[in-house]
């Protein structure tokens, strides 16, 4: 199987390639960047796209069984101007528009075509439990995943099984927000943040592969997937993380600094949602870390 990734670079692709190419799938990465930066693995090629129109890349498309669409600037990359949200958008947009062109224009079309999303587009809620058919929220996160699954909605009327995952947030060791999320407790000022009520949605990163693997080589699959272990409040997850590296969780973050700090970006921690996958388990998907504990104690430990 021949596999084609946008974004493929970042902490997602970078961990889907490989895992595709041990399996002896062929990966082709597209990349913004040089491509002889890169060193290309066994099974693992890399070609350059500007991420917003149709080039000679077109050419990988056209033999590819699947495409994987994770490309997209990092939420987290700067404070939320009106310039950085309309880079956060663009991002997602273009790479969506000019992956859709290029399958448009291909003889042999992609038999599935992953779309990545997030579980902010459900909006916010500390009582409601959301699942693939509740309707978008009405922030600016809930737009942002709105544009970036419409992106590639005309897929759909080409014959192209289109999945949208919508993912929790990625727990890896050592890389991404958990490095981050984890950093006050390993300086011993670790605790709930704000009222430490709002709901954590997140995924291992084994689980996150897994299932987008899943996802590309079961039929059966179409529309939208929520990938989200069993999710947490704030305040679970810092018990969970105090545990994991011994440390205390007794020191609490006022929302209000959090948001003289983050700005707007801060709703990213300060709210949340508590995102159901009963549709990926329905079809037959097993996690292999549902709850966070066993997640941490992995990802701090290898425990």
């Amino acid at each position: 199987m021949k596999v084609v990734i946008s974004g493929g670079t970042g902490l997602i692709g970078k961990a889907l390639a490989e895992d595709l190419a041990g399996a002896s799938h062929e990966v082709v990465i597209l990349t913004r960047g040089d491509v002889s930066r890169f060193t290309e693995g066994q099974g693992i090629r890399f070609q350059s796209w500007d991420g917003v129109s149709a080039g000679d890349w077109i050419k990988e498309i056209n033999d590819a069984d699947a495409v994987v669409n994770l490309a997209g600037e990092n939420l987290s990359a700067g404070r939320w101007t009106k310039q950085q949200k309309q880079q956060i958008i663009n991002s997602r947009v273009n790479a969506g528009r000019a992956l859709t062109e290029a399958i448009q224009k291909t003889a042999k079309k992609p038999s599935v075509f992953i779309q990545a999303s997030g579980s902010g587009a459900y909006g916010t809620s500390e009582s409601r439990v959301f699942s693939e058919s509740d309707d978008y929220g009405d922030d600016f996160l809930a737009g942002v995943t709105r544009a970036w699954e419409d992106s590639t909605k005309p897929l759909e009327l080409m014959g192209v099984r289109r999945v949208i995952i919508r993912s929790g947030v990625v727990l890896a060791r050592g890389k991404g927000a958990l490095r981050l999320m984890l950093l006050p407790f390993r300086l011993f000022v670790g605790g709930p943040l704000g009222s430490g009520r709002q709901w954590l949605s997140w995924i291992h990163l084994q689980d996150e592969v897994k299932a987008i693997r899943f996802l590309i080589e079961n039929p059966e699959a179409s529309g939208i997937f929520n990938l989200s272990a069993e999710p947490v409040t704030n305040r679970e997850f810092a018990r969970a993380a105090g545990k994991a590296l011994k440390r205390p969780t007794v020191l609490k973050v006022p929302a209000f600094i959090l948001r003289m700090l983050l700005g707007e970006m801060s709703t990213m921690v300060l709210e949340g949602q508590n995102v159901s996958a009963h549709k990926l388990r329905d079809l037959g998907y097993e996690f292999i870390y549902p709850k966070i504990e066993a997640a941490l104690a992995k990802l701090v430990y290898n425990q």
